[in-house]
């Protein structure tokens, strides 16, 4: 099991980003969280096996209608803890 810790930066705050990669791991069956920060980006924490982060990352790329990504850094690690759901968070 993989971790994937994932910034997004552009237009991604307030356009329902959050909410759209909640169901996008949940449809999959990840773990994690994703949460606004306050320069703008959206961070997130996804677990699962690699290949399935993979194609959530593909997804989160593209985003929800009116999103407008620019650029998406991903950083992998062994999974470190096991987290049991995917939840907004709303700490930063």
């Amino acid at each position: 099991m993989k971790d994937a810790y994932v910034v997004v930066s552009g237009f991604v705050q307030g356009v329902g980003y959050r909410k759209f990669a909640k169901k996008v791991a949940a449809a999959i069956g990840l773990t994690g969280w994703v949460r606004n920060v306050p320069d703008g980006t959206v961070e997130a924490l996804l677990q699962g096996e690699e290949h399935i982060i993979k194609k959530a990352i593909t997804s989160l790329k593209k985003g929800p209608f009116l999103a407008e990504i620019e650029h998406v850094d991903v950083m992998w690690s062994d999974q470190k803890e096991k987290l049991l759901d995917f939840v907004i968070r709303r700490d930063s």
